[in-house]
């Protein structure tokens, strides 16, 4: 029996000096495995006789035991040795302060929120939102709007004009929502009431102009239609998006292809320190066209200018933002830099409404 007791304390060691379970797992092998030192003790009995094998098998399955329990136990203290590392690298410091909530971290840009501002107004007032796409043709964003062949708006200094079709015809990048309109006339029967915001494209760039832009147009067609309406349109909307009690308004006379009579709206303002208020001072600010939709155009659109008549009207998205929320610079608005974006930016779910304020 002197070879199970040598047998047994040399595996008992093995197993207190297994560092972690990988360890342990490879004695555990060496003794109990199908090629195991114990189980080669047991594969011997076969040649025993009974009574040999009889006592002899009754200590070595004693044995088996006795090593699968001192297996057992050091596994358990391992896992739990284990389980203190983990635990001790894990720990969290409760004292650090949390990190912002992502709806709490990001920020709306100033262009999304003055859309959803202007579109909140003109909601209020019955209009809808019509769409269109970014590439137009020729037809839908000169022709139909009574441009001339030869007008400058045209040329290529102004548009970003598609390589020609085989038939010598070519797509653009639209210079204004207007092609929306146009649209709008020739798929619906008045009464009309929408606004076209949008993206528009035109070759220029500078401090106040940048190639991609946005703009904001409305339009009325009605039987009774007339610039009185327009005016108070305009009117109201001005007061409730520079968020103002009054304003004074200024119209003066202007020329647009496709209105007439066509007239540029100029609103009241006091500069100060680099600023611009609104509703008081004693100087004027340019901030949209408009006029009465010419015939022409609503000929050219399937509507009858002996039955209907209308208003329309466009503005930049892009310049009443910077004047309400006092952006210097246009390009500012499109350069992506986060630390901008973090001053001028809204907080998310911050949903603009005439009720709660606009851009509270």
């Amino acid at each position: 029996m002197a070879d199970i007791e040598i047998l047994e304390q040399e595996l008992t060691g093995a197993v207190d000096n297994a560092g972690d379970e990988a360890a342990l797992e490879a004695v555990r092998v060496a003794a109990l495995g199908k090629n195991g030192a114990v189980t080669a003790l047991l594969k011997t009995l076969g040649a025993m006789s009974p009574d040999e094998r009889k006592t002899r098998g009754a200590s070595i399955n004693m044995l088996k035991d006795r090593v699968a329990a001192v297996i057992n136990a050091r596994r358990e203290v391992l896992k739990s040795a284990a389980l203190d590392v983990r635990l001790a690298s894990e720990t969290i410091d409760v004292t650090l302060p949390l990190r912002e909530a992502p709806a709490e971290a990001g920020r709306i840009h100033p262009l999304s929120q003055v859309w959803d501002e202007v579109t909140t107004i003109f909601a209020d007032m019955g209009f809808a939102v019509a769409e269109g796409p970014d590439i137009e043709t020729d037809d839908y964003n000169f022709t139909r709007l009574n441009f001339p062949e030869g007008h400058p708006a045209r040329e290529m200094h102004d548009t970003f004009y598609f390589n020609p079709k085989e038939d010598g015809s070519r797509l653009l990048l639209r210079t204004h929502t207007s092609p929306v309109q146009v649209r709008t006339m020739l798929s619906k029967t008045p009464p009309i009431r929408v606004i076209c915001p949008g993206r528009t494209y035109r070759s220029d760039s500078d401090q106040t102009h940048t190639p991609m832009f946005h703009q904001v147009e409305g339009l009325v067609i009605d039987k009774s239609s007339h610039l009185g309406h327009l005016k108070w349109i305009l009117h109201e909307f001005c007061k409730a998006f520079f968020e103002v009690d009054n304003v004074n308004m200024r119209f003066r006379p202007s020329f647009f292809p496709f209105t007439e009579p066509s007239l540029e709206v100029d609103i009241q303002c006091r500069r100060d320190k680099n600023e611009i208020r609104f509703g008081e001072g004693e100087d004027w600010l340019e901030i949209l066209g408009c006029g009465m939709v010419h015939s022409n155009v609503l000929k050219l659109c399937g509507i009858d200018p002996e039955v209907y008549q209308g208003f329309a009207w466009g503005m930049g998205i892009d310049r009443i933002a910077m004047l309400k929320y006092g952006i210097a610079d246009l390009r500012q608005l499109f350069e992506g830099d986060v630390r901008w974006l973090n001053h001028y930016g809204f907080r998310p779910l911050e949903i603009p409404t005439l009720a709660g304020g606009l851009s509270t």
